[in-house]
């Protein structure tokens, strides 16, 4: 099975996220999206997985979101954001083949596994 998280290594959710995949006896993909973010490309594949809209993919709580009133934002005006400015990527984003979901609380990544 094919696990592929989008990983900021310095937020508690996304660790306890990851190892909770590991616990189930799954190495994921790490994607440090910090590091290396998705191209604006990816994020559209990615808005598109099953269980997954961009609105999921958007951090709404972070300030910049708030500064570029993203709220009532299109999907295409997300994904661009998104693509300028990573640290607006929602953490963790899990995707598995049975499809994709913001996990938070931690655990919700059960439902995917």
């Amino acid at each position: 099975m094919t696990v592929t998280i989008y990983h900021n290594p310095k937020c508690s959710t996304s660790r306890s996220t990851l190892q909770l995949i590991r616990d189930a006896g799954v190495e994921p993909l790490v994607v440090d999206y910090l590091k290396t973010p998705p191209s604006r490309a990816d994020l559209a594949k990615l808005a598109a997985t099953r269980g997954l809209s961009a609105r999921d993919l958007l951090r709404a709580k972070e300030p910049l979101a708030k500064e570029m009133q993203l709220a009532g934002a299109s999907d295409d005006a997300i994904l661009d954001a998104i693509a300028a400015h990573p640290i607006l990527l929602n953490r963790p984003i899990v995707t598995t083949p049975k499809g994709g979901k913001a996990t938070r609380p931690p655990e919700t990544v059960k439902d995917l596994l």
